[in-house]
């Protein structure tokens, strides 16, 4: 296959949201960014390659905003929003590039869950040995020489301009017997070690020696990812905690509130938003949007592209209100470089980003730099924080409801 997989659509997102299921201050960085895929990053501008020079130490990421500082008492928290990327493969769309280029237009930083798979050739997927499936089984298509060379070079300019790049592991199997649904920690185990693999040796498995290295140690950069279809995060998790994995972002339909740890590793689930129109809500995610929109369908009739934009990007937009007037809880949003429906949801998606990046005491930031912010913080001004329900307001406002008494909210984590 030459490309991202249509083949069972459904298994992208995470069914239909709730309803058919009853079923990402001033912006950080601002700083210009380099436009040269492959710039050497490293001190001297000579990268230390590593391994098969797949993959290189440049040196400290570029583009990161200011280290995160306690929050002062009384202070209100900024307004987190983290856009975020399943797959993250170039197939000729010009998708990669286009949020690149928006990225960096509002001072905004993502988080890119990269398939690994996408930079296996599929001449060479016997390599892949996916936990109950057979070898160089995918649920997702295999890239043309061409596309993982796009592919690599994108990956290569979002962390030069300071996104992060996290897994979407492999093969994004979600149905069926070999699910990811049922995977073990040690299946977890070898399927990360696998992911790791792909990454790491790419040259050795295209045989480009001539094709600049990725500017980053993966084993240092990865800090977390979302699992396939939101499935198998319970197994998934002891093996994150094992790999120093700072969060998990698989969690499907969590509430805007503020997030907590399970099993030490920061819970940061796609979460349930307004959906205009309806009574019930909708998952953060285009595919989610497109199920209860056109039932699955990724062609539907063109004549209803208009309304469901707009009721995409208003979807998204009240999830942010609401978080934004109120409890100040982040927002996570998930997408993935598609064109669905006449690219509807990536317009939705745009939309929302240059709307909200023009607010006050917004952050859009990736999931590490917001890990870096919590972290920072004292545990009681979470816990208080953690108090708040979905769309309530800090009683007598943010300057008396953030001066907590130490040791009188529950800090404990699940």
């Amino acid at each position: 296959m030459s490309g991202i997989s249509r083949r069972g659509v459904a298994r992208l997102g995470l069914g239909a949201g709730i309803g058919v299921a009853a079923v990402s201050l001033a912006t950080c960085g601002g700083q210009d960014h380099p436009t040269a895929p492959g710039a050497p990053g490293g001190p001297g501008g000579a990268p230390r390659l590593i391994g098969d020079g797949s993959t290189s130490y440049t040196g400290r990421q570029p583009h990161q905003p200011d280290p995160p500082t306690p929050l002062e008492p009384g202070a209100a928290p900024p307004q987190f929003v983290v856009f975020s990327w399943d797959g993250a493969g170039e197939i000729g769309t010009g998708l990669f590039p286009r949020f690149l280029d928006l990225a960096r237009a509002h001072g905004a930083h993502m988080t890119f869950f990269l398939s690994a798979l996408y930079l296996l050739p599929e001449g060479k997927k016997r390599l892949y040995r996916p936990p109950n499936n057979p070898a160089g089984a995918s649920d997702i298509g295999y890239l043309t020489d061409g596309h993982i060379k796009e592919t690599l070079t994108y990956v290569r300019q979002a962390w030069l301009d300071g996104h992060e790049i996290g897994t979407h592991f492999n093969g994004h199997f979600c149905a069926g017997p070999g699910s990811v649904a049922d995977w073990t920690p040690a299946q977890w185990r070898s399927e990360i070690e696998q992911a790791r693999t792909f990454v790491t040796s790419w040259r050795t498995h295209t045989g480009w020696r001539d094709h600049p290295p990725l500017p980053f140690d993966y084993d240092r950069e990865l800090a977390g990812g979302r699992t396939p279809c939101l499935l198998g995060q319970e197994n998934l998790l002891p093996v994150a905690r094992e790999l120093g994995w700072r969060y998990d972002a698989s969690s499907p339909g969590g509430l805007q509130r503020w997030p907590r740890k399970r099993r030490g590793v920061w819970d940061l689930p796609l979460q349930s938003i307004p959906f205009p129109g309806h009574r019930f809500e909708v998952l953060s995610m285009d595919y989610n949007m497109l199920a209860n929109q056109s039932k699955n369908s990724t062609r539907a009739p063109s004549y209803n592209y208009p309304y469901w934009r707009a009721q995409a990007t208003q979807s998204y937009m009240a999830g942010f209100e609401r978080a934004y007037e109120t409890n100040r809880a982040p927002l996570f949003i998930g997408n993935h470089f598609e064109e669905w429906n006449g690219g509807i949801y990536m317009d939705a998606t745009e939309e929302a980003l240059r709307r909200i990046a023009d607010r006050k005491e917004v952050r859009l930031v990736s999931f590490r730099q917001f890990v870096d912010w919590l972290d920072t913080q004292e545990p009681d001004v979470l816990a208080r924080l953690r108090t708040l329900q979905v769309g309530e307001k800090p009683e007598g406002g943010w300057a008396g409801f953030l001066r907590p008494v130490k040791g009188a909210y529950d800090t404990a984590s699940r």
